[in-house]
């Protein structure tokens, strides 16, 4: 009786598990087809040859591996700005007792709320008379800048669930408010920030509208990212090429894909820190 009970739940996770996994095969698949078979067999049947891994070379060669390189260097950078600020601004917001903290952090969530299109113009117009246009660094600035309102708002809800007795015990005991963060706060916060920082990453890798607004066009396409490199891979070819462009695109969710499934149980904690108090 019991089985029977669980019978629905089981085939809903089982549908979901097929719409889930059933596009990562199918690009899996299509990855490993020849030009000659996308065109000339149905879309559903497999590949000939399970080795043929020459799409995969063809994607590299044709710059993908530059895009890759363009993300990480864009991308690492703003995280780690982000991850040090944003506890360190929610650290001060949540622990630390001073007059006007409330309002600051409604201006951080205030933050949150803006689209990233009104922002556009005029970044880009500051970042042009800075001449800093050509290079990645209106990435990295804006990706900061954007990134850090939900993760001090985050952080400071983390830092809510830690004990105040803790950091009252080490004040007591003589220890600065940079010693109590460093030595409590950071190392406690340790699944949080790996939760946050996975959140982030995923919102900084996938970004396409910035990345094309400060990347593509006037000379800069070498700057350009793996998302915008995927958005073009296409036309490097002339023609449409099926095979090189799932390769490329297989590479990029592979990236995520492991990164997550390593971080996995970390964020699964971090998720529910913040849910409890004391």
């Amino acid at each position: 009786m019991k089985s029977v009970r669980r019978l629905p739940l089981v085939l809903v996770t089982a549908l979901l598990l097929v719409i889930e996994v059933y596009p990562l095969v199918w690009l899996l698949l299509g990855s490993l087809k020849t030009q000659h078979e996308f065109m000339n067999r149905p879309t559903w049947a497999l590949p000939l040859d399970w080795g043929n891994f020459s799409n995969y070379a063809t994607a590299w060669e044709a710059g993908i591996s530059r895009n890759l390189l363009n993300s990480v260097t864009a991308v690492l950078p703003s995280l780690f700005l982000i991850i040090v600020f944003g506890t360190a601004a929610g650290y001060a917001l949540e622990v630390m007792v001073w007059r006007g903290r409330n309002s600051v952090l409604l201006l951080f969530l205030a933050g949150i709320m803006i689209p990233s299109q009104m922002i556009l113009l005029p970044l880009f117009t500051t970042y042009y008379h800075l001449h800093i246009t050509g290079s990645l660094w209106p990435l990295v600035i804006t990706y900061t800048a954007t990134g850090l309102p939900l993760t001090v708002f985050m952080m400071a809800t983390y830092f809510r669930a830690i004990p105040k007795e803790l950091f009252e015990a080490a004040a007591i005991d003589g220890s600065s408010g940079l010693r109590s963060f460093w030595s409590i706060g950071f190392p406690m916060m340790a699944n949080a920030i790996f939760t946050v920082g996975l959140v982030q990453f995923f919102f900084l890798w996938n970004d396409l509208l910035l990345a094309m607004t400060f990347t593509s066009g006037s000379g800069h396409d070498e700057l350009a990212t793996v998302q915008v490199g995927l958005l073009s891979f296409q036309g490097r070819f002339g023609t449409v090429q099926y095979g090189p462009t799932m390769a490329a695109i297989c590479v990029n969710v592979l990236i995520t894909l492991v990164l997550y499934l390593f971080l996995n149980q970390r964020v699964m904690k971090g998720m529910t820190a913040g849910a409890i108090k004391g």
